[in-house]
């Protein structure tokens, strides 16, 4: 009788700890259901946190970079007008000097005497000079130059020689060979001697006036 007692007994408290077992799973799984609903409301609320918070910022970043660029262009478009200021200040400064210049240097051309008609004004080897002038590009205003330049230089002889420096016929080459170029006969024939006296005049004075103000300064061209 207390062995059936005693049976009954261990079979009663193995189905307490079986109930007390399944009763204990039942409530860890309920708290852990409520665990994960309460994880995925934190971040569901987290979520809708960050999507209401989100365009804010990004509004505020729009706005901050509109201002920027309109910042930036305001001030290129000031910096534009200041330059543009500044050019035309310096074009009117060199307008104005110019023209102060223009009327400083506006003085009457030098007088180098009255300018022929023609070359029949002339006779001799004047008249050749006048000839062989026009021939070489020069305009009748420059015979008047060429005519007292020479004149001081040889009297417009062909055979004029200067005994110290030896230079030779109406231009005063030196050598006299200088002239072979224009006339083997550049000794006696005003020809060669008037052709190689413009030409040397052109390559280093331009003009015959041109080497007459120098010969004025200086006695010698």
């Amino acid at each position: 009788m207390s062995r059936l007692w005693s049976r009954f007994g261990l079979r009663t408290l193995s189905i307490m700890v079986l109930l007390l077992g399944l009763v204990g799973g039942a409530v860890l799984s309920s708290d852990r259901q409520h665990q994960q609903r309460g994880t995925d409301d934190v971040q569901t609320q987290a979520v809708q946190l960050q999507s209401d918070v989100s365009p804010q910022l990004s509004a505020a970043a729009a706005a901050e970079a509109a201002q920027l660029a309109q910042d930036k262009a305001a001030a290129a478009a000031a910096k534009a007008a200041l330059q543009a200021q500044q050019a035309e200040a310096a074009h009117r400064e060199r307008t104005a000097k110019q023209t102060t210049s223009r009327s400083t240097n506006r003085t009457s051309p030098p007088d180098y005497g009255p300018i022929p008609k023609s070359c029949g004004d002339y006779s001799g080897n004047r008249a050749i000079g006048c000839s062989e002038l026009l021939k070489a590009g020069f305009g009748l205003d420059q015979m008047p130059c060429l005519d007292k330049m020479w004149t001081k230089e040889s009297n417009w002889r062909t055979t004029a020689e200067n005994p110290s420096s030896h230079s030779y016929g109406i231009p005063q080459a030196l050598p006299a060979s200088k002239m072979a170029a224009y006339g083997s006969d550049y000794r006696s024939n005003p020809v060669p001697q008037i052709k190689w006296g413009l030409h040397y005049i052109e390559g280093r004075y331009k003009t015959p006036c041109g080497a007459w103000t120098f010969w004025q300064a200086h006695n010698w061209y």
